[in-house]
């Protein structure tokens, strides 16, 4: 559903696992610093109202977008890191960059989820413009950030259901 349809943080929250015991990557893109910092706000303070521990959830910088696929990988490696959210903005411009790199980062995380067999949660805003990016950083269509964080939680109730014992 498009998100000017749906608020982006509003979601169910019904039987979310305990996530009190695990570590998360909140990856964030420096590049629109403006939207991704409240991206970030957003992920944090939800992990946190569902039960992560501050010391459990781990901030890394990189440049830009396309440096999110990198960088989830060396998270998604440590054995004390259970789930990555990559976080970032990239608005259509005058050129088609916006095409390949969101297609370079959705691939990317994907192709590192699937190695490593983390979930690494794509957090990346894909606007037209400015104003639709601060409407989906916090503004009126919700906040990317809640939603990536809850998906994180989902995530890994999910795995911890696919390999629990009967």
């Amino acid at each position: 559903m498009a998100s000017d349809l749906k608020n982006l943080s509003v979601f169910s929250t019904d039987e979310l696992p305990d996530v009190s015991h695990h570590r998360f990557a909140i990856l964030v893109s420096e590049w629109n610093t403006e939207v991704t910092e409240a991206l970030f706000d957003g992920a944090y303070k939800t992990l946190l109202e569902h039960g992560a521990k501050p010391e459990n959830v781990i901030r890394g910088n990189v440049p830009g977008s396309y440096e999110l696929t990198l960088a989830s990988q060396w998270f998604a490696q440590r054995d004390d890191i259970d789930a990555i959210i990559a976080l970032g903005c990239v608005i259509q411009g005058e050129t088609k960059h916006n095409d390949y790199i969101n297609h370079a980062v959705a691939q990317g995380l994907t192709n590192v989820s699937l190695k490593t067999g983390k979930p690494v949660i794509f957090g990346v805003l894909t606007p037209n413009d400015q104003q639709q990016a601060i409407d989906r950083a916090g503004g009126k269509h919700g906040n990317k950030g809640d939603e990536a964080a809850i998906t994180a939680i989902k995530m890994i109730g999910l795995q911890q259901q696919v390999y629990s014992k009967f």
